[in-house]
């Protein structure tokens, strides 16, 4: 089985990946650890594009996968190979709370996490009102092709 998870942040993308996991013993994988550097100092450094294709690559010739992000520009092939997308797509006030109550979980050590601050905080709360209303129409108009392994 081959499950793709699309939505914005706070969507609910990586605890749907972790039960899907849990439920049918397929690895779950982030692509926010293909996107971004996570071993440096500081937070929100890309990982050169080159390197994350080739990340991609690898996970995508395993027989099963569940691959969890907010990416879609560079994740055609998942779209393609996956038996299951699932889009997520939550109010405004659901993903706010939950991406507020992920800063404050991971900067009282109760969740792992990156290197957040106020002002990555702010900019995350930002980013996600302009991905609801901009980018979650270019991923319907993408996903069209396969609307019939699509469950929103």
């Amino acid at each position: 089985m081959k499950i793709h998870i699309i939505g914005g942040s706070g969507s609910g993308k990586t605890t749907l990946a972790q039960k899907l996991s849990e439920a049918y013993g397929i690895p779950h994988f982030d692509l926010d650890d293909l996107q971004w550097d996570n071993g440096s100092d500081r937070y929100g450094i890309r990982r050169d594009a080159k390197e994350r294709d080739a990340l991609l690559a690898d996970l995508l010739k395993r027989d099963d996968w569940i691959i969890e992000g907010v990416y879609y520009a560079w994740c055609g092939q998942c779209f393609a190979d996956a038996d299951r997308i699932y889009l997520l797509n939550v109010p405004r006030a659901v993903y706010r709370y939950r991406i507020v109550r992920r800063f404050f979980r991971r900067k009282l050590g109760l969740e792992q996490g990156k290197k957040e601050t106020l002002q990555s905080l702010r900019a995350l709360l930002d980013w996600a009102d302009r991905y609801q209303k901009v980018n979650m129409v270019e991923i319907r108009k993408l996903l069209e092709p396969y609307a019939d392994k699509v469950i929103e």
